[in-house]
């Protein structure tokens, strides 16, 4: 017997799979109440009755009312999600990246979400380290600080030296964070299931659409090595750039739960003061720190996605230093060159180059058709409100909501790393306004898009554009013939089946459909009284007083359903 029938048939077996399967069952159902009570708990009661879901949350029920406190709704969503954990401190910060998702005024609250949280034992930090490198602590590190640098709500950093003296930190993954991960990705996706289905305004987004994003994200920063290769190519990209440092991964002490990185000694970019004190030209680090984003998004298409103030350092001699590199984003080629457009278009306060730009950047669903005259009237008023003869003054941040608003208004929806990559462009705007209030952002990127738009001229993309499309040519050429001896041979088979596809009829087959059901039931009411009358008037039994009591029947059945039919024609508005 094999390994696999014993494995079936073992009732021991049988059990123990029960028991899990039962004691998963339990831990969702009471992470989902535990969920549903903070909502109710932080004032978001209305929404949990939309989702019909209030019977699920007892124990609030039983003790707490809905209380929104002297908070407002932002911040009310904000320590909720903090109070919730790992996961939604997570997806709150992901969602502050992503305007396009939530008004300003959340977006800007979520910002301010810390993941700082109560170090695990060194015990647990020990027997994670020995057990993702394979060998002692002690054997790894000449030395390993007991005490957290930090601690967030998925990992843990701890400074330490390399035998070679070398001076590093540490990250290491908090034991079953996965686990408590997976539980609540579950359960979101099925609240934004319940989401879509009861809240009408929230189908243009698609909350099943943004819970997949975020898992796809999460899952790659649960594995550490994910960071490492993204910084590693990061450094590839900047290798050379004396004004920008990359920290160095040992991958020797690397593993999918234990990141080991170069210490970095810096001073805070948004510590005004230290790098005062440092002695640092800070208009200089704001130059270098707006030429620094220009250059990923518009020379290499892969850029640092979260670069708040904390993810920032500067070092000796201006040189920028960024930290964190689980959020990257990526911009291909094609739309690059579409942004450049847009850019220069908006520079130019050219209305009908801007919304052709626009269209090409945006994605819209099928059964919703851009009318390009609207958003071309749409456009010119808004850069008529927002775009005036001086460009440095340009609020970037505003700019950016004002342009969602609009692309909002039409249905249309701004893909999520283009969305990304403006809000990181705008959150080093307001950085290096703060370092240095004079300094013109857009008299910097004017040199990168007219360099993108020219390169998209040049012969050598010429040259390549023509040599594709004569590839592409050639194999469809080829394609041809096989394809059509394919149709003939389904044909003389009889098996070449064409389809039809009807758009627009679903209301005439439906209001087709309530007059036959009207029409049938009129004439089951026509037969009643008709059948009743005829017993009536032959006075077939039983018979009560000289009255028909079958007739009789007969007549308040009929009558039943035709009050049926009328309220039934009266509800729909029509007779």
């Amino acid at each position: 017997m094999s390994s696999a029938s014993l494995r079936y048939n073992d009732p021991v077996a049988h059990l123990l799979k029960q028991l899990a399967v039962g004691s998963r069952t339990y831990r969702h159902f009471n992470r989902y109440r535990q969920i549903l009570t903070v909502l109710i708990k932080h004032g978001f009661g209305d929404v949990v009755d939309r989702l019909r879901l209030r019977h699920h949350a007892g124990a609030v029920r039983d003790g707490h009312a809905d209380s929104a406190g002297p908070h407002t709704p932002p911040q009310r969503l904000r320590r909720a999600m903090e109070e919730l954990g790992p996961t939604f401190i997570k997806l709150g910060q992901m969602l502050s990246t992503r305007p396009d998702l939530l008004p300003a005024e959340f977006a800007d609250e979520l910002a301010r979400l810390q993941s700082e949280a109560r170090p695990f034992p060194l015990r647990q930090v020990r027997e994670i380290v020995e057990r993702e490198l394979g060998r002692p602590i002690d054997k790894a590190f000449a030395r390993f600080d007991d005490h957290a640098l930090a601690a967030a709500s998925m990992a843990q950093v701890h400074r330490a030296a390399l035998p070679d003296g070398s001076e590093v930190v540490v990250k290491v993954q908090r034991p079953d964070i996965r686990r408590v991960v997976e539980t609540d990705l579950e359960i979101l996706l099925h609240l934004a299931t319940l989401a879509e289905r009861h809240f009408d305004g929230w189908r243009v987004q698609r909350p099943t659409r943004i819970v997949g994003e975020f898992t796809r994200l999460i899952e790659r920063e649960l594995d550490f090595t994910h960071e490492a290769a993204q910084l590693e190519r990061f450094a590839v990209q900047f290798a050379g750039d004396k004004s920008i440092y990359v920290p160095r991964v040992f991958h020797d002490r690397l593993s999918p739960h234990v990141l080991t990185l170069e210490y970095i000694d810096g001073v805070r970019a948004s510590d005004l003061d230290a790098l005062r004190a440092a002695g640092l030209d800070l208009p200089r680090i704001a130059q270098r720190g707006a030429e620094l984003t220009l250059k990923q998004i518009f020379e290499h298409g892969f850029f640092h996605a979260d670069p708040h103030p904390g993810n920032i350092f500067v070092l000796p001699g201006e040189v920028i230093c960024l930290l964190d590199f689980g959020m990257m984003g990526r911009i291909d080629a094609l739309t690059r060159e579409d942004f450049a457009g847009l850019v220069a278009a908006v520079g130019q306060r050219d209305a009908p180059a801007a919304a052709a730009a626009l269209l090409r950047l945006t994605e819209w669903d099928d059964d919703v058709e851009p009318d390009p005259r609207r958003i071309e009237r749409d456009v010119s008023e808004f850069l008529d409100l927002h775009v005036v003869s001086q460009l440095s003054r340009l609020d970037f941040s505003r700019l950016l909501s004002e342009l969602l608003t609009l692309v909002n208004r039409h249905r249309l929806r701004i893909p999520p790393d283009i969305v990304t990559m403006l809000k990181a462009a705008a959150t080093v705007e307001r950085l290096a306004a703060r370092l240095d209030p004079t300094l013109d952002m857009v008299s910097i990127a004017q040199p990168y898009v007219a360099r993108i738009r020219m390169n998209r001229f040049g012969p050598r993309r010429l040259i390549g554009a023509a040599v594709d499309a004569a590839e592409q040519l050639v194999h469809l050429l080829s394609e041809i013939p096989g394809g059509v001896r394919d149709l003939l041979r389904m044909a003389k088979r009889g098996r070449l089946n064409i389809g039809f596809e009807h758009h627009g009829l679903d209301k005439l087959i439906e209001s087709n459909e309530r007059i036959a059901n009207r029409v049938s039931f009129a004439i089951v009411v026509s037969a009643l009284v008709i059948a009743s009358s005829l017993i009536v008037h032959s006075r077939i039994p039983p018979v009560w007083q000289g009255v028909p009591l079958i007739g009789v029947l007969g007549y308040v059945i009929a009558g039943l359903m035709g009050c049926a039919l009328l309220l039934a024609i009266l509800r729909h508005g029509r007779l």
